[in-house]
């Protein structure tokens, strides 16, 4: 049986945050992940980029962009790249100084620092917040075919999308003019790299749920009205751990 892996000052959240965090999300683990790729299609086109950037919990139970991990990929073996894509990217896949990792490298690093931050939550599943989230989930779940990822955390077809959150908060759908209207900083110099938008997608969730605080209280207390929660825990709503369809299962 392998060991555990050992604790990550990074990644121990205070004991208060933890329960809370295992909560908001009913045992979910948000974590912001932004893919570049070479092209519009998972199955064809390479996976170049992947950042993933972590939500973390303050004992009160403020969001705030935490830690991100991110790596150039090597296209896979027989995989499109569309030199319109690099245009806008602005990535060189044959750069000689670029660390590129295989694609199962790079999986496999990402994943090891989720489920570290799983266990620090005490949460049971990462769902993947993106700008346009369904693209970027889309890549994930090609490369983890790919490469034959046997333990992939993250649930594989729900999804946080904050083009949909800011869209409806702020009225902008668009990254940029939305973390504009934020009041937040934009570079666009920085913009399209998956580090960088990570980073910002995690911003926009952040300030959008911790905008609907008083909502979530609010609503947690009419769960509990109804015995969907039982105190520290989640009492799931019935049909909630209902498994996915056989194709989807992880």
């Amino acid at each position: 049986m392998s060991k555990p892996e050992p604790a990550d000052p990074e990644h121990v959240p205070l004991a208060a945050a933890a329960a809370l965090m295992s909560r908001r999300f009913r045992g979910y683990l948000p974590v912001a992940i932004d893919v570049e790729t070479g092209g519009f299609v998972a199955a064809t086109d390479a996976l170049l980029e992947i950042a993933a950037t972590f939500i973390d919990m303050d004992s009160d139970g403020t969001l705030r962009r935490g830690a991100t991990h991110n790596y150039h990929v090597k296209p896979f073996e027989g995989s499109r790249i569309d030199p319109v894509s690099l245009s806008v990217t602005g990535i060189d896949p044959d750069h000689p100084l670029r660390p590129a990792l295989p694609e199962r490298d790079a999986l496999q690093r990402v994943f090891r620092e989720v489920r570290r931050t799983l266990r620090a939550y005490d949460c049971r599943r990462a769902i993947l917040v993106g700008h346009n989230a369904a693209f970027d989930l889309g890549f994930l779940n090609a490369a983890v075919a790919r490469a034959e990822v046997k333990r992939n955390p993250f649930h594989p077809f729900s999804c946080f999308d904050t083009a949909t959150l800011a869209g409806a908060a702020l009225g902008q759908t668009v990254l940029a003019k939305a973390v504009t209207v934020a009041g937040l900083e934009w570079d666009a110099g920085s913009a399209h790299s998956a580090r960088y938008d990570a980073e910002r997608s995690a911003d926009i969730f952040c300030l959008v749920c911790n905008r609907l605080k008083d909502s979530h209280e609010a609503a947690s207390v009419r769960a509990r009205e109804l015995g969907w929660v039982s105190g520290g825990g989640d009492a799931e709503e019935p049909g909630a751990d209902a498994q996915p369809p056989e194709g989807l299962r992880p």
